[in-house]
């Protein structure tokens, strides 16, 4: 007598979390979040529209609207689940959907971490070459970088849906963040997926490559300010690098805190968990046009000509 197996059955729906014993309280934690969000597209979109003044077309503006449009990506991608979520209590995700987002936010995060890299660059250049920095990088120049890391970004994660495709889910469908990553998704699978595994490792470790490659340009930066023999010019070439140093700190901390607590810490708390994925598509969008409308007295003075303009 044949022996049916019964207990594999196809899964084409996830069911996202919000944060696991305070669902009571979701419609409140939307508000923040919300407002969070709001925050972020009007902050990125001020640093796209600022742009537009014909004074901030430099290398270092049109690195900064690419930052920005990667933070939006970020933002926008990431906030139909959360308000499904935390707003109309809809945690369920069609297995396509869930795939199309992965791609999305890991495509965008490698976009942005390849910004950052190339932002580290410019810094280097523009401290230790200042009289050659804007024949270097021309306008075409920079154009040709911005779309070759553009689709360098994309085709280091296209097999990403593919391969997630490809396995079979069944028994389990919960994943442990409000939205869909690929090492989320990975181990719901009860197929064999070691090459998700391994692919997804070697994205990661393209992005550890990106975060040594500009520790590298930080080095030599300093080692050029040393060169430099007043306190006060060292200190205006230091001064120039802040704005980047924070827009890093803000990309890679939540990743790299993220990364232990899924490798290390397997007993942790779920809401610690599901808070430091949140946190890493919240805050570097939110933050990163904060610090350098902030920090750089260019964008500062155009940001507050606008808003002097509107009220007159």
């Amino acid at each position: 007598m044949s022996i049916i197996n019964t207990s594999y059955v196809d899964i084409t729906t996830f069911f996202l979390v919000g944060l696991p014993g305070l669902e009571y309280a979701h419609i409140w934690i939307s508000i923040p979040i919300c407002s969070m969000y709001l925050i972020a597209v009007l902050g990125n979109c001020t640093i796209l529209f600022i742009k537009t003044e014909p004074s901030l077309h430099e290398p270092m503006y049109y690195f900064l609207s690419m930052l920005a449009m990667s933070d939006l990506g970020l933002s926008l991608l990431s906030l139909p689940t959360m308000l499904s979520i935390f707003l109309f209590n809809a945690p369920e995700i069609s297995s396509n959907a869930c795939f199309a987002q992965e791609f999305f936010i890991h495509g965008f995060s490698v976009l942005e971490s390849s910004v950052l890299l190339i932002m580290s660059f410019d810094r280097f250049l523009a401290i230790h070459n200042p009289l050659r920095y804007t024949s270097i990088l021309t306008t075409v120049r920079v154009a040709q970088i911005g779309i070759v890391f553009s689709f360098k970004s994309m085709l280091l994660v296209l097999p990403f849906p593919f391969t997630l495709r490809s396995l079979r889910y069944c028994k389990k469908n919960q994943l442990s963040h409000s939205y869909c990553l690929h090492q989320d998704v990975m181990k719901l699978a009860c197929s064999d997926n070691r090459i998700d595994v391994i692919y997804g490792f070697f994205g990661a470790l393209c992005l550890m490559i990106d975060f040594i490659l500009i520790a590298v340009s930080y080095i030599l930066i300093l080692k050029t300010v040393l060169g430099i023999a007043s306190k006060k010019e060292q200190f205006k070439a230091l001064n120039t690098c802040v704005s980047h140093i924070c827009a890093v700190i803000i990309f890679y901390l939540p990743i790299i805190n993220l990364a232990v607590v899924h490798r290390f810490a397997c007993h942790v708390s779920p809401i610690i968990n599901v808070l430091m994925a949140n946190v890493l598509l919240l805050v570097p969008p939110l933050m990163d046009p904060i610090v350098y409308c902030i920090k750089t007295k260019q964008i500062r003075v155009r940001v507050v000509a606008k808003l002097c303009q509107r009220k007159i």
